[in-house]
C-alpha cells in the first residue's frame, strides 16, 4: 500500500512539473521579448561597430545601465572618427585622458529626452498637440548642479541658476537644450544656409546638423529610442550667463548685470538637497535677475509658458564689448550724472534690456526682430558683430557697438538721462513717452527743467502721488488732476513734430504747431506761446543738442497756454481807430455783436477746448462788404454801421463773424493743412459754411463758395490765442444764407 501511494505521488509530481513547464513556455511565448525587437541604445551602438569610443565614454560617464535598459531617449552619437578629431583638437591621446566629469558632459548633452526620428524633431510638442515644422531644440539630460559664485559684496556662496525668468521652481534641474538645424525647418521658417554658416562658419549645412556637427545617418532604431550618427563630438554648450562670465571682453557689461540686476536669494529646499547630497551645511542661493529684466540669462527653460516651449524658441543677447560699453557709459549714460551709482536703476535696466530678445534672432531676420523693448537692432549684423554663438539657452552676439534703446537715443533721452529734468521726465512718462521715442518721427523738444517748472508753480507731491500747482507769489496750492492736465497741455506745447530740417535754426522767425495742437512762434532764438504773450515774456534758449529723431532746446521759461477767450485777443488787435489797426472795422462790429460777450471775450458758438482759426478782413474789405450788402452800413459809400438796431442787421453781423471762424481746426501759412474746411456759420438749413484753403510757406489763400479768393496778410497774421490763430486777410469770405 505504501509503495502504491509513493508511485502515485511521483506521477502527480511529474505531471505538475510538466504542466508548470508548459504554462511558462506559453507565458514566455506571449509576454517574452520579441526576437524582432531592437536592442537598447547601448547594445545597438555595440552592434554598429563604429561607436567604440562613445561606448567607452558612456561607461566612464556611468550611463551604461541607463542606455542599456528601458527608457525613451534620442542620442546624437559621435562615431569613432568624430572622437579621433576631438582628441586631436584637445591635444589628448584617447578616451583614457578624459575624466568622468567630461565624459558625463559629452554623454548627457548628446542625450535628449524622449525618442524622436529626424522627421519628428522638426515638430514642437505643444500642450495642444504637435505643431509641425516649428522646432529646432530639444531638452537634454545635461544640467548645472550646485556651483560656486560670488555676490556683488564679494561673498562666496553655493548657488543654483534661476530656472525661470526672474524666479525659481524647486524640483526643476534647469536642463540644457541642444540645437539642431534641418532643411525642413529652415524652409518652413524662411531661413537659408547662411543662417547656419553665420554661427558655424567652419561647418557646412547638410540639411540635418546638430550644433556644428553633421548628421551622417539618422533614425537608428533602438528599444529605448533613436540614434542619429554625427561627425563631431559636442561639448555641453554654455548658457548666456556662463558665456558672459568666461569672456573677459564683455566684463564691463557683465558688471552692470552683477551689480544692479542680479540678486542671490536663499532657498531652503535647495539647501536641504545640497546637505543630503554632500553632507555639508552651506546655505544655497538662487542667482536671480530683477523682475523687470527681459529674461534671466541663466534660465535654460525659455519662457515656460508651456512645458516644452524651449523646443520652438530661445533667447537672444547682444553683448557689447568693453570698449563699446565704457564709451557709451561715459558719453551717454553719465553725460549728466556723476557715476553709475547715481543713475536711477531703471536707466541701467533699460540699457540691459535693450540687449535682450525674448526670441531667437536669426541672422537673416536680424534687422526686423524686436527686442524685449519692442525695438529692432540698431546694429549691423555684418560690421558690428564680432562674435556669434549658439548657446544652450539662446543665440549670443558679441558686438563692437551698443544696442541703443529709443529711450536714450531719441529726444526723450535728453530729459530721461538728465537729473535736472526729473519732473519733465515724469510728465513725459504719463503721456508722451511712447510718442517722442518713435525713432522714425522727428521732433523738437523744448526742455522744461525742474528749476523752471518749480518757478512757475509746478511740482510733484510724493506723499499724495499727484501733481501740484502753487500760484506764484502765494501759498495757494492745488493738488490733483487739474495741475496734471494743465501741465500735460504745457508739456505738449514743448513737443513739436517736425519735418527734416525744420527748426534746425531758430535765428529767423516762424510759427509751428506743437503736439498739443497749440501753435507757438520763434524769433531770433526765442520762443513764445499764447500764454507767454499774455504774461508779456518770451522764452529764451541757451543751447541745443541733437538726438537720433530730432533736437532739443534748453530754455529759461515755460510756453504756457492762454486762459483768455480769443475774442479778447481780437479786441486787443482792433486798436482804437482804423488809422492805427487794420483789424479795427471788424472788431468794431464784433464788440457790438449779440453773439459777443465783452466782459469775457466769449463768442457764441465757440466751445472750450476746440481749435479754431479766425480770419479778419482788413478795413477796406469790411467797407466792401458793406457796399455788397453783407454788413449793415451805407451801401453807396461803404461806411459801416457798427451798432445796428434792426434784428436783420444784427443777424448780418453775427453770420459774417461766424463765417470767418474755421471750426475745429487751426491753419497757418505753412503748406501743411490744405483742403476744404467748415466755418461756424450755419445757413437756414443748418448746413455749415465751407471754405477752401491753399497754402505754402508764408502764403495762404481762402476761397469761398462764390469762388472769391482772399489772401492772408502775412505781416499782420499768425496772432496767437487760446487754441486759435488770428489772421488778417485782404478780402472777406462770402456765405450763402440759403
Amino acid at each position: 500500500m505504501r509503495r502504491v501511494l509513493s508511485s502515485v505521488l511521483v506521477i502527480v509530481t511529474l505531471l505538475s512539473i510538466v504542466g508548470t513547464g508548459c504554462k511558462k513556455k506559453a507565458f514566455d511565448e506571449f509576454y517574452g521579448r520579441p526576437d524582432t525587437l531592437a536592442q537598447p541604445i547601448y547594445q545597438v551602438l555595440q552592434q554598429k561597430g563604429n561607436f567604440n569610443t562613445l561606448l567607452a565614454c558612456i561607461d566612464k560617464a556611468g550611463y551604461r545601465n541607463i542606455l542599456g535598459a528601458a527608457g525613451y531617449w534620442t542620442l546624437f552619437a559621435p562615431n569613432d572618427a568624430a572622437f579621433q578629431k576631438f582628441f586631436a583638437e584637445q591635444g589628448i591621446s584617447g578616451i583614457d585622458k578624459i575624466d568622468s566629469a567630461t565624459a558625463q558632459g559629452i554623454v548627457t548633452y548628446a542625450l535628449a529626452y524622449n525618442a524622436f526620428t529626424k522627421a519628428r524633431l522638426n515638430d514642437y510638442q505643444a500642450n495642444t498637440g504637435w505643431i509641425p515644422n516649428n522646432s529646432f531644440r530639444r531638452r537634454t539630460a545635461n544640467y548645472i548642479s550646485f556651483y560656486d559664485d560670488t555676490t556683488k559684496t564679494g561673498e562666496k556662496v553655493k548657488a543654483l541658476g534661476s530656472n525661470r525668468n526672474n524666479s525659481f521652481v524647486n524640483g526643476d534641474n534647469n536642463n540644457k537644450y541642444i540645437s539642431y538645424f534641418t532643411d525642413v525647418y529652415f524652409t518652413a521658417k524662411g531661413l537659408s544656409t547662411s543662417d547656419y554658416t553665420y554661427f558655424f562658419p567652419n561647418s557646412s549645412f547638410s540639411g540635418f546638423n546638430v550644433m556644428d556637427a553633421a548628421v551622417l545617418k539618422s533614425d537608428y532604431v533602438a528599444e529605448n529610442g533613436y540614434i542619429h550618427e554625427i561627425d563631431k563630438v559636442i561639448l555641453p554648450a554654455k548658457n548666456i550667463d556662463q558665456h558672459l562670465k568666461t569672456n573677459a571682453q564683455y566684463s564691463e557689461f557683465k558688471k552692470l548685470l552683477d551689480k544692479y540686476i542680479v540678486s542671490f536669494v536663499s532657498n531652503a529646499d535647495a539647501t536641504n538637497r545640497y546637505k543630503l547630497l554632500t553632507g555639508k551645511n552651506d546655505p544655497v542661493y538662487i542667482k536671480q535677475f530683477a523682475p523687470t529684466t527681459g529674461f534671466s540669462p541663466n534660465n535654460e527653460n525659455f519662457l515656460k509658458a508651456q512645458d516644452n516651449d524651449g523646443q520652438s524658441n530661445s533667447f537672444t543677447m547682444i553683448a557689447p564689448n568693453n570698449t563699446a560699453t565704457l564709451n557709451y557709459i561715459q558719453n551717454t549714460l553719465l553725460e549728466k550724472y556723476s557715476s553709475l551709482d547715481a543713475l536711477p536703476t531703471q536707466i541701467i535696466q533699460d540699457f540691459v534690456n535693450a540687449h535682450m530678445w525674448q526670441t531667437a534672432m536669426w541672422p537673416s531676420k536680424f534687422a526686423v526682430t524686436n527686442n524685449a523693448q519692442g525695438e529692432p537692432p540698431t546694429l549691423n549684423s555684418t560690421s558690428d558683430i564680432v562674435e556669434k554663438k549658439v548657446l544652450s539657452n539662446g543665440f549670443f552676439y558679441g558686438s563692437n557697438k551698443v544696442q541703443e534703446p529709443n529711450v536714450f537715443r531719441t529726444v526723450y533721452g535728453r530729459s530721461y538721462l538728465d537729473p535736472a529734468n526729473l519732473l519733465m521726465t515724469r510728465a513725459l512718462d504719463q503721456n508722451y513717452r511712447f510718442t517722442v521715442t518713435i525713432p522714425t518721427i522727428k521732433y523738437v523738444m523744448i526742455m522744461m527743467s525742474d528749476v523752471v517748472l518749480k518757478k512757475r508753480g509746478y511740482d510733484f507731491n510724493q506723499v499724495a502721488n499727484a501733481w501740484s500747482y502753487t500760484t506764484p507769489g502765494t501759498t495757494t496750492t492745488t493738488t490733483g488732476n487739474v495741475p496734471r492736465d494743465n501741465l500735460q497741455r504745457i508739456l505738449g506745447t514743448h513737443i513739436i513734430p517736425i519735418n527734416t530740417g525744420e527748426l534746425d535754426n531758430i535765428t529767423g522767425t516762424g510759427i509751428i504747431e506743437t503736439a498739443s495742437g497749440d501753435y507757438i512762434k520763434w524769433n531770433n532764438g526765442t520762443f513764445s506761446s499764447a500764454g507767454s504773450q499774455d504774461s508779456a515774456y518770451t522764452v529764451n534758449t541757451s543751447s541745443t543738442k541733437t538726438s537720433f529723431n530730432g533736437r532739443v532746446y534748453y530754455a529759461d521759461n515755460l510756453l504756457t497756454f492762454s486762459v483768455r477767450n480769443f475774442g479778447l485777443n481780437l479786441v486787443a488787435l482792433g486798436g482804437t481807430s482804423a488809422a492805427t489797426s487794420q483789424f479795427f472795422n471788424f472788431v468794431s462790429y464784433l464788440k457790438n455783436a449779440t453773439i459777443f460777450t465783452a466782459a469775457s471775450g466769449a463768442i457764441l458758438g465757440v466751445q472750450p477746448g476746440v481749435f479754431y482759426t479766425s480770419f479778419v478782413p482788413n478795413n477796406a474789405a469790411i467797407v466792401q462788404a458793406v457796399k455788397d450788402g453783407l454788413l449793415p452800413g451805407t451801401v453807396a459809400t461803404g461806411v459801416p454801421n457798427f451798432a445796428p438796431t434792426l434784428q436783420s442787421d444784427k443777424d448780418l453781423v453775427n453770420n459774417f463773424i461766424l463765417n470767418h471762424i474755421l471750426n475745429k481746426v487751426t491753419v497757418v501759412p505753412d503748406g501743411k493743412k490744405i483742403g476744404t474746411f467748415e466755418t461756424l456759420f450755419k445757413n437756414v438749413s443748418g448746413d455749415a459754411g465751407q471754405v477752401s484753403i491753399s497754402s505754402a510757406l508764408n502764403s495762404m489763400q481762402i476761397k469761398d463758395n462764390y469762388n472769391r479768393t482772399s489772401n492772408v496778410v502775412i505781416a499782420s497774421s499768425n496772432n496767437l490765442a487760446d487754441r486759435c490763430v488770428i489772421h488778417l486777410i485782404d478780402s472777406y469770405i462770402k456765405y450763402n444764407p440759403n
